[in-house]
Protein backbone atom coordinates (compact mmCIF):
# COMPACT_ATOMS: atom_id res chain seq x y z
CA UNK A 1 0.00 0.00 0.00
CA UNK A 2 1.74 3.58 -0.68
CA UNK A 3 2.49 5.48 2.10
CA UNK A 4 1.03 8.69 3.26
CA UNK A 5 3.74 10.82 1.54
CA UNK A 6 3.26 9.13 -1.32
CA UNK A 7 -0.45 10.05 -2.07
CA UNK A 8 0.85 13.52 -1.04
CA UNK A 9 3.66 13.39 -3.65
CA UNK A 10 0.62 11.93 -6.17
CA UNK A 11 -1.69 14.93 -5.54
CA UNK A 12 1.09 17.38 -5.84
CA UNK A 13 1.90 16.41 -9.19
CA UNK A 14 -1.71 16.34 -10.43
CA UNK A 15 -2.35 19.81 -8.62
CA UNK A 16 0.55 20.89 -10.39
CA UNK A 17 -0.13 19.58 -13.77
CA UNK A 18 -3.69 21.26 -13.54
CA UNK A 19 -1.88 24.53 -12.59
CA UNK A 20 0.24 24.62 -15.58
CA UNK A 21 -2.70 24.76 -18.19
CA UNK A 22 -3.32 27.86 -16.19
CA UNK A 23 -2.17 31.60 -15.89
CA UNK A 24 -1.87 33.39 -12.46
CA UNK A 25 -5.63 34.85 -13.51
CA UNK A 26 -6.84 31.62 -13.91
CA UNK A 27 -7.09 31.96 -17.75
CA UNK A 28 -5.97 28.94 -19.59
CA UNK A 29 -2.65 29.69 -20.96
CA UNK A 30 -1.76 29.86 -24.71
CA UNK A 31 1.44 27.63 -23.96
CA UNK A 32 1.01 23.87 -25.53
CA UNK A 33 -2.79 24.79 -26.28
CA UNK A 34 -1.88 25.03 -30.11
CA UNK A 35 -3.74 28.87 -30.24
CA UNK A 36 -2.03 32.46 -30.42
CA UNK A 37 -4.08 35.72 -30.08
CA UNK A 38 -4.37 37.12 -33.47
CA UNK A 39 -3.94 40.77 -34.06
CA UNK A 40 -6.41 42.46 -36.12
CA UNK A 41 -4.23 43.89 -38.86
CA UNK A 42 -7.61 44.50 -41.56
CA UNK A 43 -9.01 46.65 -38.81
CA UNK A 44 -6.25 48.37 -37.84
CA UNK A 45 -5.17 49.34 -41.61
CA UNK A 46 -9.09 50.03 -41.96
CA UNK A 47 -8.91 52.86 -38.83
CA UNK A 48 -5.36 54.26 -40.29
CA UNK A 49 -7.00 55.21 -43.78
CA UNK A 50 -10.19 57.02 -41.96
CA UNK A 51 -8.12 58.79 -39.79
CA UNK A 52 -6.21 59.86 -42.35
CA UNK A 53 -8.71 60.80 -45.02
CA UNK A 54 -10.07 62.96 -42.20
CA UNK A 55 -6.56 64.66 -41.48
CA UNK A 56 -6.00 65.45 -45.56
CA UNK A 57 -10.04 66.92 -45.35
CA UNK A 58 -9.25 68.92 -42.52
CA UNK A 59 -6.07 70.30 -43.86
CA UNK A 60 -7.62 71.09 -47.09
CA UNK A 61 -11.08 72.37 -45.83
CA UNK A 62 -10.15 74.16 -42.72
CA UNK A 63 -8.41 77.07 -44.53
CA UNK A 64 -10.82 77.40 -47.09
CA UNK A 65 -13.17 78.04 -44.92
CA UNK A 66 -11.48 80.57 -43.00
CA UNK A 67 -10.32 82.48 -46.31
CA UNK A 68 -14.07 82.51 -46.52
CA UNK A 69 -14.75 84.17 -43.26
CA UNK A 70 -11.73 86.03 -43.43
CA UNK A 71 -13.50 87.79 -46.90
CA UNK A 72 -16.68 88.29 -45.35
CA UNK A 73 -15.40 90.66 -43.06
CA UNK A 74 -14.80 92.55 -46.41
CA UNK A 75 -18.05 92.24 -47.68
CA UNK A 76 -19.90 95.53 -48.10
CA UNK A 77 -22.92 96.48 -46.17
CA UNK A 78 -25.68 99.43 -45.72
CA UNK A 79 -23.79 100.66 -42.55
CA UNK A 80 -20.03 99.79 -44.17
CA UNK A 81 -20.70 100.76 -47.81
CA UNK A 82 -16.81 100.53 -48.96
CA UNK A 83 -15.08 97.83 -46.53
CA UNK A 84 -12.00 98.94 -48.65
CA UNK A 85 -11.61 102.06 -46.31
CA UNK A 86 -9.80 98.89 -44.08
CA UNK A 87 -7.55 97.36 -46.16
CA UNK A 88 -3.81 98.95 -45.52
CA UNK A 89 -2.69 100.10 -49.02
CA UNK A 90 -5.57 100.77 -50.87
CA UNK A 91 -5.70 104.30 -53.20
CA UNK A 92 -9.02 106.01 -54.04
CA UNK A 93 -9.86 108.45 -56.62
CA UNK A 94 -13.55 109.85 -57.45
CA UNK A 95 -13.69 110.51 -61.69
CA UNK A 96 -16.80 111.19 -63.80
CA UNK A 97 -18.46 108.31 -65.47
CA UNK A 98 -19.72 107.67 -68.81
CA UNK A 99 -16.97 109.52 -70.70
CA UNK A 100 -16.28 107.71 -73.72
CA UNK A 101 -13.95 106.95 -76.59
CA UNK A 102 -13.85 105.43 -79.94
CA UNK A 103 -11.20 102.72 -80.68
CA UNK A 104 -9.05 104.95 -82.31
CA UNK A 105 -8.54 107.56 -79.12
CA UNK A 106 -6.10 107.63 -76.12
CA UNK A 107 -6.68 108.73 -72.64
CA UNK A 108 -3.80 110.84 -70.73
CA UNK A 109 -4.51 108.68 -67.64
CA UNK A 110 -3.17 109.94 -64.94
CA UNK A 111 -2.53 106.50 -63.27
CA UNK A 112 -0.83 103.25 -64.20
CA UNK A 113 -2.44 101.47 -64.01
CA UNK A 114 -5.77 103.42 -64.75
CA UNK A 115 -8.84 103.07 -62.76
CA UNK A 116 -10.97 105.69 -64.02
CA UNK A 117 -11.61 108.25 -66.13
CA UNK A 118 -12.26 108.14 -69.59
CA UNK A 119 -12.55 104.93 -71.62
CA UNK A 120 -13.33 103.20 -74.56
CA UNK A 121 -17.47 102.68 -75.42
CA UNK A 122 -16.66 99.17 -75.42
CA UNK A 123 -15.83 97.26 -72.24
CA UNK A 124 -13.32 94.15 -72.36
CA UNK A 125 -15.18 91.17 -71.76
CA UNK A 126 -14.68 90.54 -67.81
CA UNK A 127 -16.66 87.19 -67.47
CA UNK A 128 -13.55 85.63 -65.46
CA UNK A 129 -11.21 86.35 -68.22
CA UNK A 130 -7.92 86.02 -67.97
CA UNK A 131 -5.81 87.35 -71.20
CA UNK A 132 -2.43 85.89 -71.47
CA UNK A 133 -0.91 89.07 -73.14
CA UNK A 134 -1.41 93.04 -72.43
CA UNK A 135 -5.05 94.33 -72.69
CA UNK A 136 -6.07 98.13 -74.01
CA UNK A 137 -6.21 100.17 -70.97
CA UNK A 138 -9.39 102.25 -72.30
CA UNK A 139 -11.46 99.00 -72.47
CA UNK A 140 -10.18 97.67 -69.36
CA UNK A 141 -11.18 100.89 -67.61
CA UNK A 142 -15.09 100.40 -68.98
CA UNK A 143 -14.93 96.97 -67.39
CA UNK A 144 -14.50 99.00 -64.05
CA UNK A 145 -17.28 101.18 -64.84
CA UNK A 146 -19.45 97.82 -64.64
CA UNK A 147 -18.68 96.52 -61.01
CA UNK A 148 -15.80 94.38 -62.16
CA UNK A 149 -12.32 93.92 -60.63
CA UNK A 150 -9.00 93.94 -63.03
CA UNK A 151 -6.41 91.89 -61.65
CA UNK A 152 -2.94 93.45 -63.32
CA UNK A 153 0.66 92.33 -63.07
CA UNK A 154 4.33 92.68 -64.26
CA UNK A 155 5.04 89.73 -66.54
CA UNK A 156 9.01 90.14 -65.93
CA UNK A 157 8.14 90.28 -61.96
CA UNK A 158 6.41 86.70 -61.78
CA UNK A 159 6.73 83.49 -62.50
CA UNK A 160 4.57 80.95 -64.42
CA UNK A 161 3.38 79.43 -60.81
CA UNK A 162 2.49 82.61 -59.43
CA UNK A 163 0.70 83.93 -62.59
CA UNK A 164 -1.50 80.66 -62.21
CA UNK A 165 -1.95 81.48 -58.45
CA UNK A 166 -3.55 85.10 -59.64
CA UNK A 167 -5.26 83.07 -62.54
CA UNK A 168 -6.89 81.07 -60.25
CA UNK A 169 -8.79 83.87 -58.28
CA UNK A 170 -10.42 84.95 -61.45
CA UNK A 171 -11.70 81.94 -63.79
CA UNK A 172 -15.20 81.04 -63.36
CA UNK A 173 -15.80 84.28 -61.20
CA UNK A 174 -18.03 86.72 -62.80
CA UNK A 175 -16.99 90.27 -63.00
CA UNK A 176 -13.08 89.79 -62.79
CA UNK A 177 -10.52 90.37 -65.25
CA UNK A 178 -6.46 89.59 -65.22
CA UNK A 179 -3.80 90.58 -67.96
CA UNK A 180 -0.54 91.60 -68.10
CA UNK A 181 0.86 94.77 -67.80
CA UNK A 182 4.43 95.64 -69.23
CA UNK A 183 6.17 98.38 -67.09
CA UNK A 184 4.05 98.07 -63.82
CA UNK A 185 5.91 99.42 -60.73
CA UNK A 186 4.77 96.92 -58.74
CA UNK A 187 4.44 92.86 -59.45
CA UNK A 188 0.69 92.95 -58.95
CA UNK A 189 -1.78 95.76 -59.00
CA UNK A 190 -5.58 95.40 -58.60
CA UNK A 191 -8.12 97.91 -59.64
CA UNK A 192 -11.78 98.83 -59.34
CA UNK A 193 -13.93 102.00 -60.22
CA UNK A 194 -11.88 104.26 -58.57
CA UNK A 195 -9.50 102.34 -56.33
CA UNK A 196 -6.41 100.87 -56.49
CA UNK A 197 -4.07 98.66 -54.68
CA UNK A 198 -0.28 97.48 -56.02
CA UNK A 199 0.99 94.74 -53.88
CA UNK A 200 4.60 92.69 -54.12
CA UNK A 201 2.98 88.96 -53.23
CA UNK A 202 0.51 86.85 -54.95
CA UNK A 203 0.20 85.35 -51.49
CA UNK A 204 -1.15 88.61 -49.56
CA UNK A 205 -4.34 88.04 -47.89
CA UNK A 206 -5.36 91.93 -49.21
CA UNK A 207 -5.74 90.23 -52.59
CA UNK A 208 -9.01 88.56 -51.84
CA UNK A 209 -9.73 91.61 -49.54
CA UNK A 210 -10.41 93.94 -52.08
CA UNK A 211 -11.96 91.02 -54.01
CA UNK A 212 -14.65 91.10 -51.48
CA UNK A 213 -14.86 94.65 -50.54
CA UNK A 214 -15.21 95.92 -54.41
CA UNK A 215 -16.18 93.29 -56.53
CA UNK A 216 -20.00 94.55 -57.78
CA UNK A 217 -19.97 96.71 -54.59
CA UNK A 218 -23.27 98.30 -55.80
CA UNK A 219 -22.00 101.53 -53.48
CA UNK A 220 -18.56 101.32 -55.59
CA UNK A 221 -18.92 101.36 -58.67
CA UNK A 222 -21.20 104.21 -61.46
CA UNK A 223 -22.98 101.34 -64.13
CA UNK A 224 -25.41 99.41 -61.79
CA UNK A 225 -26.64 96.50 -63.13
CA UNK A 226 -24.55 96.45 -66.35
CA UNK A 227 -23.16 92.99 -67.68
CA UNK A 228 -19.49 92.07 -68.09
CA UNK A 229 -20.06 89.83 -71.36
CA UNK A 230 -19.40 91.08 -74.74
CA UNK A 231 -20.29 89.70 -78.19
CA UNK A 232 -17.91 89.21 -81.10
CA UNK A 233 -19.05 92.07 -82.70
CA UNK A 234 -18.01 94.31 -80.14
CA UNK A 235 -15.28 92.67 -78.69
CA UNK A 236 -13.37 89.73 -79.60
CA UNK A 237 -12.16 88.46 -76.12
CA UNK A 238 -9.79 86.02 -78.04
CA UNK A 239 -8.01 88.66 -80.01
CA UNK A 240 -8.20 91.80 -78.09
CA UNK A 241 -7.36 95.46 -79.13
CA UNK A 242 -3.52 94.94 -77.49
CA UNK A 243 -1.65 96.66 -74.49
CA UNK A 244 -0.15 100.14 -75.51
CA UNK A 245 2.67 101.38 -72.93
CA UNK A 246 3.78 104.26 -75.06
CA UNK A 247 3.26 107.75 -74.04
CA UNK A 248 -0.02 109.09 -75.53
CA UNK A 249 0.47 112.09 -77.83
CA UNK A 250 -0.67 115.92 -77.68
CA UNK A 251 -4.18 114.88 -79.05
CA UNK A 252 -4.87 112.53 -76.20
CA UNK A 253 -8.58 112.73 -74.51
CA UNK A 254 -7.62 114.54 -70.69
CA UNK A 255 -8.78 113.02 -68.04
CA UNK A 256 -11.55 115.90 -67.34
CA UNK A 257 -12.98 114.31 -70.00
CA UNK A 258 -13.06 118.20 -71.91
CA UNK A 259 -14.63 117.56 -75.68
CA UNK A 260 -16.81 114.81 -74.43
CA UNK A 261 -20.21 114.21 -73.77
CA UNK A 262 -21.24 111.73 -71.41
CA UNK A 263 -23.33 108.90 -72.87
CA UNK A 264 -26.70 109.10 -72.17
CA UNK A 265 -27.61 105.21 -73.21
CA UNK A 266 -25.56 104.37 -69.93
CA UNK A 267 -28.57 105.25 -67.69
CA UNK A 268 -29.86 102.16 -68.27
CA UNK A 269 -26.84 100.56 -67.65
CA UNK A 270 -26.08 97.02 -69.39
CA UNK A 271 -26.74 98.07 -73.21
CA UNK A 272 -24.19 97.38 -75.58
CA UNK A 273 -22.59 100.77 -77.74
CA UNK A 274 -24.62 100.72 -80.71
CA UNK A 275 -27.62 99.39 -79.34
CA UNK A 276 -27.12 95.64 -79.99
CA UNK A 277 -28.59 93.30 -77.21
CA UNK A 278 -26.83 91.93 -73.83
CA UNK A 279 -25.99 88.26 -74.34
CA UNK A 280 -28.46 86.57 -71.60
CA UNK A 281 -25.36 84.90 -69.74
CA UNK A 282 -24.43 88.93 -68.77
CA UNK A 283 -25.31 88.25 -65.01
CA UNK A 284 -23.72 86.46 -62.56
CA UNK A 285 -25.28 83.48 -61.29
CA UNK A 286 -22.54 82.21 -59.07
CA UNK A 287 -24.26 84.04 -55.65
CA UNK A 288 -22.70 87.55 -56.86
CA UNK A 289 -26.40 88.66 -57.69
CA UNK A 290 -26.14 92.25 -59.93
CA UNK A 291 -27.09 94.50 -56.82
CA UNK A 292 -29.94 97.25 -58.09
CA UNK A 293 -29.58 100.65 -57.44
Amino acid sequence: MPSGSDKKSAKAIKAASKTGTRNKGGVPSSVGSGKRRQIPWLTVAASVVVIALIGALAWNLVPKYQDRAEAQRFAPTEENQDPSTGIDGVVMQDYPAALHVTGSQRVAYDQSPPFGGPHDQVWANCMGTVYPDGLRTENAVHSLEHGAVWIAYNPDDLSEDQISTLAAKVENQQYMLMSAYPGLDSPISLQSWGHQLKLDSVDDPRIDHFIAALRLNRYAYPEVGASCSTTPETFDQDNPPPFDGSAPGPDAVPMSGEGLTPDASETGAGQLPGGLGLPTDGLPTDGAAVPTP
